[in-house]
């Protein structure tokens, strides 16, 4: 009402001004006088009209087809098994007619799919996993909210990688249609299922590798299960296969007995017309280890304590205990331990200077225990780690304060506990002084009075761990549990951590490269990360890395690492399947350095591995969304289907939106013609 108001004032205020301008005009001829007002009027009444910033509604309609896609399994299945009577040439040329055909009356949208999702239609069959839910996630980003008609699956039912994309496709509220390829009916076939085994072994340990082996059709035969290791058989047995949906875990025992990395292939020997050999063999990749630590204990004489020590540590299968003692000590070798325990050496009557010297120099890590024997200026000497002020050759009980603040490794409530409450050490006397980087387990408690002197801690000042025990007796720890309990799993447990924080070396290459993983399955690109350190341990990337892949067979394929914030990084893509050996290589500050390794690409069978099509999946898939299942001789039931679903239907959007009247730029032209005709015609007829 007020816009009408509002324009009925513009046209009378317009009208007003053409009265007043053209009422009296005896120059001009009635008709002309008319035609000027008529002009003056609608162009006083538009100026006047845009004051009043009035919206014009503007309508728009567009037409959106529905969409139907269309996508086809592109895995190595659907090509390798196939229900009797198929004929691929004539279903793809039929799928391609129905894309086609449907086209002119739909937006027509075709995918592949397998291992990964494209567009267009594909009958190559070379995808070596099935993975729809790629193909549900690649439609929800491209055509949610859109109008989708209907999809249509053309697939077997044998996800094995990823999830159903059922509930997925749900999100794009559409029925699917789904073509059930494959076969349903079992075939004769024998194949490896599935092995499971560990990555990585210990040397000289016994291990299992189980073998799931399933079979079909094949009741009353018989197949040969073969373990090879790095091409030497070393395992046979037979497998009697006694029904027609057979299966059985098989345990195979081996022994770890050389260091390094293992192919294992197991294999089954093919039956008589067996529908797939492919599935008859898997092959995997085991590393062996000797993770088994030498701990020696070298001391100048017997003790009860020496005894405790061995006993806790030779517990963990994987530490090598040695005790060793006096001039003994000269014939050993400290190269050839991980930690060495320094039980009250140097001593008063033994300070094995000349054999320490050769420990410290091998940069082995070393566990200090001090007692009454030891010489204490001599170990001030030996070391800068601690220095005990104030010795005069005296000892003192203390008890154990358990440093809570420490967390090198963890000791639980009960553990801290019990430590509390051991019998006291006996310590030298003294002040120790420790330098910054120490950490404390455990300080010295002196009858009831807490004090901040340590009495177990470690030291990481040089490039080996150091630990450091004030205090003799803990064979009282052990005994004292042991009365107690029956068992001294905290005197263990404490000792086992010890030895493990000492004996665990710190890599400290200037020059590391590691793959992701050990083992790649032959879809998925080969990664690498390449770290390099300067003198100070800080991480630099400037120069060049270069890496050389080398297979079995000696083919080299050479690359380059790229930058990776401070790092490297490489992608080396998918590698055909087999064992390789890497050698990477960089110069830096005038030093070549070399970093060595190999991997993994396991070959991959999975879309052989279940050769029996899974039509009740699809036929759920369709009923769950409204739609229907078809076979591949039916494409022409389905596009009459489709044609004739009454909800595939164009949609008309409506747009609607309001302008200001001042930005429709004909109407500036408009005014312009009238105010110029205005002009022009009273120019000329001398009315100015």
């Amino acid at each position: 009402m007020y816009s009408f108001l509002a324009l009925a004032a513009c046209l009378l205020t317009g009208a007003l001004f053409a009265f007043l301008l053209y009422a009296k005009k005896d120059t001009l001829s009635k008709p002309l006088s008319i035609i000027l007002a008529v002009c003056r009027t609608i162009s006083i009444a538009l100026i006047l009209w845009f004051l009043f910033s009035p919206l014009i509604r503007n309508l728009s309609y567009t037409l959106e087809k529905p969409v139907i896609v269309i996508a086809q399994d592109n895995s190595l299945s659907i090509g390798h098994v196939t229900a009797p009577g198929f004929d691929s040439l004539k279903y793809k040329k039929e799928l391609q007619q129905l894309a086609k055909e449907l086209s002119e009356k739909y937006d027509i949208r075709l995918y592949n799919f397998s291992d990964q999702v494209a567009e267009g239609l594909d009958f190559t069959y070379k995808g070596k996993v099935t993975n729809a839910e790629l193909l549900t996630k690649k439609l929800n980003d491209e055509l949610v909210n859109r109008n989708v008609g209907a999809i249509v699956l053309a697939t077997d039912g044998i996800f094995n990688k990823g999830g159903n994309p059922a509930a997925m496709l749900e999100v794009l509220k559409a029925p699917v249609y789904t073509i059930a390829m494959g076969d349903t009916i079992p075939q004769k076939d024998v194949l490896i299922a599935n092995i499971n085994s560990s990555e990585l072994v210990y040397l000289d340990n016994d291990f299992s590798i189980e073998v799931e082996v399933q079979a079909y059709q094949a009741d009353g035969q018989q197949s040969m299960l073969v373990v090879m290791e790095d091409g030497k058989k070393i395992h046979e047995e037979t497998i009697k296969i006694n029904s027609n949906a057979f299966f059985k875990s098989i345990p195979v025992r081996l022994k770890a007995a050389t260091l390094g990395q293992h192919r294992y292939t197991v294999s089954l020997s093919a039956l008589s017309n067996e529908v797939s050999l492919e599935n008859n063999k898997q092959q995997l990749l085991v590393e062996v280890i000797d993770d088994r630590q030498k701990i020696l204990i070298a001391a100048a004489g017997p003790h009860p304590d020496i005894a405790a020590l061995r006993q806790s540590i030779a517990l963990n299968k994987h530490y090598d205990v040695t005790v060793v003692m006096r001039e003994e000590l000269l014939k050993t070798d400290p190269k050839a331990y991980g930690l060495v325990v320094l039980y009250q050496l140097p001593g008063n009557g033994f300070d094995a200077q000349e054999w320490i010297d050769r420990v410290q120099s091998a940069q082995v890590s070393l566990l200090y225990i001090l007692g009454a024997q030891s010489n204490i200026n001599r170990f001030n000497q030996l070391q800068n780690q601690v220095n005990i002020s104030g010795n005069n050759g005296s000892m003192q009980y203390t008890y154990s304060d358990v440093n809570r603040k420490f967390s090198a490794f963890e000791l639980d409530s009960i553990s801290r506990k019990v430590i509390q409450h051991f019998d006291p050490l006996q310590a030298p006397f003294g002040q120790p002084q420790l330098s910054n980087t120490s950490q404390i387990v455990l300080n010295q408690r002196i009858g009831k009075v807490s004090t901040s002197y340590p009495q177990l801690f470690f030291s990481n000042n040089s490039l080996v761990k150091t630990g450091f025990l004030i205090g003799e007796g803990v064979w009282k720890w052990k005994l004292e549990e042991g009365m107690e309990n029956g068992t001294t799993p905290v005197f263990n447990d404490l000792v086992g951590k010890i030895v493990q924080y000492l004996s665990v070396k710190d890599d400290k290459r200037k020059f590391k490269v590691s793959p992701s993983k050990k083992s790649f399955d032959g879809n998925e690109h080969i990664l690498l990360n390449a770290s390099l350190y300067n003198d100070s341990y800080q991480l630099v990337n400037k120069p060049d890395v270069n890496l050389q892949l080398k297979d079995e067979k000696g083919k080299a394929y050479n690359f380059t690492f790229s930058r990776f914030g401070s790092s490297y990084q490489l992608d080396a893509g998918m590698l055909p399947a087999g064992n390789y050996n890497y050698l990477a290589t960089t110069t830096f500050g005038g030093k070549q350095y070399n970093a060595k390794g190999s991997l993994f690409v396991n070959a991959l069978n999975a879309e052989y591995q279940q050769t029996i099509a899974n039509h009740q999946l699809l036929y759920q898939m369709s009923a769950q969304t409204n739609g229907k299942m078809y076979f591949p001789d039916q494409l022409q039931v389905l596009k009459e289907e489709l044609l004739k679903n009454d909800q595939i239907k164009t949609l008309s959007y409506e747009d609607r939106k309001y302008e200001e009247l001042i930005s429709f730029k004909w109407l500036f032209f408009f005014i312009l013609l009238l105010l110029s005709t205005e002009w022009f015609i009273r120019k000329r007829n001398a009315a100015l």
